[in-house]
């Protein structure tokens, strides 16, 4: 037995929990691109239904990106927040609990381990060793689902999904502004809706569902939305209003 090497992790292989926080990473950026095509291509279609004028396209569109970008941002830093808030008082109440009540916390490990279906002596055995190894790290892990070095950053999420959007937003401004104004809105909805169905089949691909079924949904909803905001502007325009 002493011969035995010790257990090592390979660097250079992929393991789960890294595995997992990058797709969602990936994840979160596909939805913020998918945001910024969207939203600013319904902007600036809407505005085309009513002028050809790339002046006013351009204000709107660069004011819906702007917005959209901080909003996103805003969002995602007050959701992310309100997570770590509630992770880091978990570890808080379990680093505390250790401290007060150590036998108990050790016999609340070994009977989750028991759950799992190692025999009574094992589950001691290996709740006793864990303990002595990391015993907040061990606990977090078993009884939470958390690890303390996995906490994401408030800030570090607020401008990944901002930078995402605004990647997603460059599309359609360049499809609105850069034809002639006779193919403009045409080509800005092929455009766009090529993009929302690579957005949505990679979303897909991310989450391991159906390809063409999520692309399809992205795809109508999109086209929804740009249909429905160039048909009122259209009418405003038709009607004067504006």
């Amino acid at each position: 037995m002493d011969n035995v090497p010790a257990p090592s992790l390979h660097e250079d292989e992929p393991h789960h929990n890294d595995i997992a926080v990058r797709l969602n990473w990936l994840r979160a950026g596909v939805l913020g691109a998918n945001d910024g095509i969207v939203s600013v291509a319904a902007i600036v279609v809407g505005v085309a239904g009513v002028t050809n004028q790339p002046g006013p396209i351009l204000v709107a569109g660069a004011a819906g990106v702007v917005g959209g970008a901080i909003s996103m941002a805003l969002g995602e830093y007050v959701s992310v927040s309100s997570q770590k808030d509630s992770q880091e008082a978990l570890i808080e109440k379990e680093r505390r609990e250790l401290l007060e009540e150590p036998e108990e916390e050790l016999a609340e490990l070994a009977a989750i381990y028991q759950a799992k279906g190692l025999s009574v002596d094992t589950a001691l055995t290996v709740a006793r060793e864990l303990t002595e190894h990391d015993a907040l790290g061990a606990h977090l892990s078993a009884e939470l689902n958390i690890d303390e070095t996995d906490i994401v950053s408030p800030w570090h999420a607020a401008f990944a999904s901002a930078v995402a959007f605004l990647i997603g937003a460059v599309l359609p401004m360049l499809a609105i502004l850069l034809p002639p104004a006779e193919i403009r809105v045409p080509l800005t909805f092929a455009a766009v809706l090529v993009a929302l169905a690579a957005t949505g089949a990679l979303g897909a691909w991310i989450g391991g569902g159906s390809k063409l079924r999520a692309a399809v949904r992205v795809v109508v909803g999109g086209a929804l939305a740009l249909i429905a905001t160039f048909s009122i502007g259209n009418l405003l325009g038709a009607s004067g209003v504006m």
